[in-house]
């Protein structure tokens, strides 16, 4: 019996062991797959506009051509572009992280007249499609002076983040009552118990908010060609999209400078990838 036993172990061990190897092949092959076209991007950076469309695709150019890289960052006043997506992704992510946190926190843990209603109409702005308001938020930015300045790429946004707004509250509300009950025993205000105390308890919310606000921020092209005008103030989309001309691209300065925009996307999501993934895992707990 004991011998039957052990066999039939040992053959759940194997069969587990073969499953979990082949999954492994499986998401292994898969990550290659996905990887291929960044690796191409990177390539094709390094090549020379004759090589770059070669059949089979070389992506390991010999030798390497850096020079893509100065090429690129010279044209366009590519630096400019390049300032001007870190100071909108930051506004927009500092931003829509203070203002966004403190509304979900009156939403989740302050009592006032109205609340649900005024949160209920909240949530009915997601099904309005952006759009439906392009014209008249338009007409209302050139009739105050918005037009051709960087004030209707944060400034609405910030004030007016409806899913983040919605994905933090569902968090403060999973907070024990306790820890505010403490505080206000202790008299500290509703702001500090807000700032000092609540808001550490969601780190991984506001870390997946974050990379969410910067990715949409960082990657908007609509916004920037529908509000600007003045070349100085473009975004690096708008900047990229300039080195397709009327009759070829440049391919390699294309790609250049798409490998320089996807790098600081990269460095933020594998510095704050701990905290993304449990805002991620949570929501769907707890949302």
């Amino acid at each position: 019996m004991a011998t039957v036993k052990a066999y039939r172990r040992t053959a759940w061990l194997l069969r587990k062991a073969s499953v979990e190897a082949f999954f492994y092949a499986l998401m292994s092959a898969l990550a290659v797959i996905f990887l291929l076209p960044l690796v191409w991007m990177v390539g094709a950076s390094l090549n020379t506009e004759d090589r770059v469309l070669s059949i089979p695709p070389t992506f390991f150019p010999i030798p390497p051509r850096f020079e893509n890289y100065l090429e690129m960052w010279q044209a366009n006043i590519f630096p400019i572009f390049f300032y001007n997506s870190v100071k909108l992704a930051f506004l927009n992510v500092v931003g829509t992280l203070f203002f966004s946190s403190l509304a979900a926190y009156a939403f989740a843990r302050l009592n006032f007249v109205g609340r649900d209603v005024v949160f209920s109409i909240l949530l009915s702005t997601i099904m309005i499609p952006g759009t439906v308001t392009l014209i008249p938020l338009y007409i209302i930015y050139r009739n105050i002076g918005w037009i051709d300045t960087h004030y209707p790429l944060w400034l609405p946004h910030i004030l007016h983040s409806t899913y983040s707004i919605f994905l933090l509250r569902q968090f403060f509300k999973t907070l024990p009552q306790e820890l505010e009950d403490a505080a206000k025993i202790d008299g500290c205000s509703s702001f500090r118990i807000y700032w000092q105390i609540m808001l550490p308890q969601i780190k991984p919310a506001m870390a997946a908010i974050g990379i969410f606000t910067f990715l949409g921020s960082w990657n908007d092209l609509f916004g920037p060609l529908i509000f600007l005008n003045s070349t100085e103030l473009q975004t690096l989309p708008v900047g990229l999209a300039m080195f397709r001309r009327e009759f070829f691209t440049e391919l390699t300065l294309l790609m250049a400078g798409s490998t320089l925009t996807i790098l600081p996307v990269l460095v933020i999501y594998f510095s704050a990838q701990k905290y993304f993934i449990q805002g991620i895992a949570l929501t769907g707990i707890k949302g």
